[in-house]
């Protein structure tokens, strides 16, 4: 059964805040709440809101069937855009940087279901270059949805902790 997925709306931020926590949970072996969680319900509210054609961030989810009000997954992107380039001619790059599913819901499909969603938002839009930063245990995904290294960018990190 293929998995019914949704836009996200404004009203699934602490849901989507939520998932995020289990995804860097999932990552470091920890949870890590903080002071970032109220910060990043504000910004899903309100870059969640308004018509579609102005967003430039787009959430899909798939509702947990057995308790109303929670999500079972989600998948969550920007759009950007930068100067046009060859091969890039609107500028619009997207970058997917929230894929989770509840541990009680994994290995169904909902996963790649919100991916693929993203996925054809972003081609709708035409974006013609996606990044994301893969786990381990997502990567075999990734690929399998034409996810491919890319050239390997410097990054400047300084890490806020409140």
């Amino acid at each position: 059964m293929t998995p019914q997925v949704r836009p996200a709306v404004p009203e699934d931020a602490v849901e989507l805040v939520r998932l995020r926590g289990l995804m860097f949970e999932a990552m470091s072996g920890r949870p890590d709440p903080g002071g970032w969680q109220p910060v990043a319900e504000q910004v899903l509210r309100e870059r969640l809101d308004g018509p579609d054609e102005l967003r430039t961030m787009a959430a899909f989810v798939v509702d947990d069937p057995d308790r109303p009000g929670r999500l079972a997954a989600c998948a969550v992107g920007t759009l950007e855009r930068r100067l046009p380039a060859p091969g890039h001619p609107d500028g619009l790059f997207g970058f997917v940087f929230n894929i989770s599913t509840d541990p009680a819901h994994r290995r169904r499909g909902h996963g790649r279901a919100c991916t693929e969603a993203l996925v054809a938002w972003f081609d709708a839009r035409r974006v013609t270059r996606i990044d994301l930063h893969a786990t381990e245990s997502g990567e075999a995904l990734y690929r399998a949805l034409g996810f491919h290294e890319h050239s390997v960018p410097l990054s400047r990190e300084r890490l806020l902790y409140s």
